[in-house]
């Protein structure tokens, strides 16, 4: 198969050798009507020279002037013009000396153009020796209906173009060398510097994903190319990375329940046991493996949720009621910590979502509250519009976030100090899972400490109009 290289080289040329025959052939058509239309000005010019010194008085011998005066310097601008002159029906009247015997044709179609006042031009390829170029002039205001005829040699001016073409073709041909030349050269070196990093960039694989790609200092296309090359790997190192962390973090997290399973089937199986005892055991394993359960089903959401796949259909959706729907499901177990859920109601707040995620992102913004509130406390919801944003904010009044677990807090499997110290149960996947969700729908969640202390999380929807 071609090269890339060579493909270019070859249409380069192929353009290059269009527009220079298209040049060489405007040129030669534009040098050859200027000569063909010097030698028919001189051949109009001097037949009109002769039909103006044609006797005024008719019976008069009409002849061809071409005898110098005497003591006149000798001319050579007619040495090779034939000069004839014929009345209506061709006779010849006169001609010049160089004519001799010979005579310059004159058929009836050309007798009848002259008849009609027509002044022509003829190209005689077969006169004498040489092609010859002439020009019939019809006399008026004759009663004899005369016509001068004045022929020129055309040898001269297929000598010129015949000149030209070697030029033109010479030149060509350089051009045509010396860009293909050029071509050749810019395409080994663009091309050249292409294979560069090509032969970097196989270099880099798995095990070195923190190399980068050379820079050759300009900001050229293989500069920019360079810059989106070395971007896409520290998107690449970037997700690999999260992606390692995210398998270890999620083999952790699988490991310690089934480790606790297992343990607790194996103490349970050592001997026989009572029927409560059993009970209690199956009970314990019950609660593993809905915690097994549970982490399972959020991580294939956000499996489902990275490949695009896990998006209902948008639909227009007023906030308040699903953000007291979701409140009223967890009243009963803040009540048990004496924890009171406060609605901040507004005016009618509509956004464009899908009611199902809406609803678990809100049951996992008000779990997370309840979790990290104080015993007796409040937590204060609102729903208002900003701008394009439809908002719905959960505070509470706990500890708040930590300005080291801020940066981190939507990471998968992150938890913070709390959690991390077993305060607080869960896998770090429920912040992860809603951002992922409503980063779905185009929104976003932010998270905040209060200047009073304890945490806020807004999240933010298109607004419906």
């Amino acid at each position: 198969m071609v090269s890339f290289r060579k493909r270019l080289l070859l249409v380069h040329l192929a353009v290059i050798s269009v527009i220079v025959a298209c040049t060489a052939l405007a040129g030669y058509w534009g040098l050859s009507r200027a000569v063909h239309g010097q030698l028919d000005a001189a051949l109009l010019a001097l037949g009109e020279t002769e039909m103006a010194m044609l006797p005024g008085a008719p019976r008069q011998p009409v002849k061809v002037h071409e005898v110098l005066s005497a003591g006149a310097a000798p001319s050579l601008v007619r040495l090779d013009r034939l000069v004839q002159i014929i009345d209506g029906q061709g006779r010849v009247l006169a001609r010049s000396r160089n004519l001799e015997a010979a005579q310059l044709p004159a058929d009836a179609v050309l007798l009848a153009r002259l008849a009609a006042g027509q002044t022509v031009f003829e190209t005689l390829p077969r006169f004498g020796e040489e092609p010859v170029r002439m020009v019939s002039i019809p006399v008026r205001g004759s009663n004899e209906r005369l016509a001068v005829q004045v022929a020129g040699s055309l040898d001269d001016v297929n000598r010129v173009l015949g000149a030209a073409t070697l030029l033109f073709g010479a030149m060509a041909l350089a051009l045509l060398a010396a860009v293909g030349l050029a071509g050749e050269m810019l395409a080994r070196r663009v091309l050249g510097a292409i294979d560069d990093v090509v032969r970097q960039a196989r270099s880099i694989g798995e095990t070195s994903l923190d190399q980068r790609l050379a820079h050759a200092g300009t900001q050229d296309e293989i500069g920019r190319l360079v810059d989106t090359l070395n971007a896409m790997l520290d998107r690449l190192e970037n997700g690999y990375e999260a992606q390692r962390r995210f398998t270890d973090d999620a083999s952790h997290e699988l490991r310690s329940p089934l480790s606790r399973l297992r343990t607790e089937i194996e103490i349970t199986l050592r001997r026989p046991r009572d029927l409560p005892e059993y009970i209690e055991a199956l009970t314990s394993c019950l609660d593993e493996v809905q915690r097994l359960t549970t982490l399972v089903e959020e991580l294939l959401m956000l499996t489902r949720l990275d490949s695009g796949q896990e998006r209902n259909a948008l639909e227009t959706v007023e906030l308040a009621p699903l953000v007291r729907a979701a409140g009223r499901r967890l009243e009963n177990v803040a009540a048990q910590r004496g924890i009171r859920i406060v609605f901040d109601e507004g005016p009618p707040v509509h956004a464009r979502v899908a009611a199902g995620p809406a609803d678990l992102v809100l049951a996992n913004l008000f779990d997370n509250a309840v979790k990290f509130s104080p015993p007796d406390s409040v937590i204060t919801v609102h729903v208002r519009r900003e701008g394009d944003d439809a908002l719905v904010g959960v505070a509470d009044v706990g500890a708040g976030i930590g300005v080291e677990d801020l940066p981190h807090l939507f990471e998968r499997f992150y938890r913070g100090a709390q959690a991390r110290a077993g305060e607080v149960p869960g896998f770090g996947l429920g912040l992860a899972l809603s951002q992922a969700i409503v980063h779905a729908y185009g929104g976003r969640i932010e998270a905040s400490n209060r200047p009073g202390g304890g945490a806020l999380f807004t999240m933010r929807l298109p607004a419906s109009y």
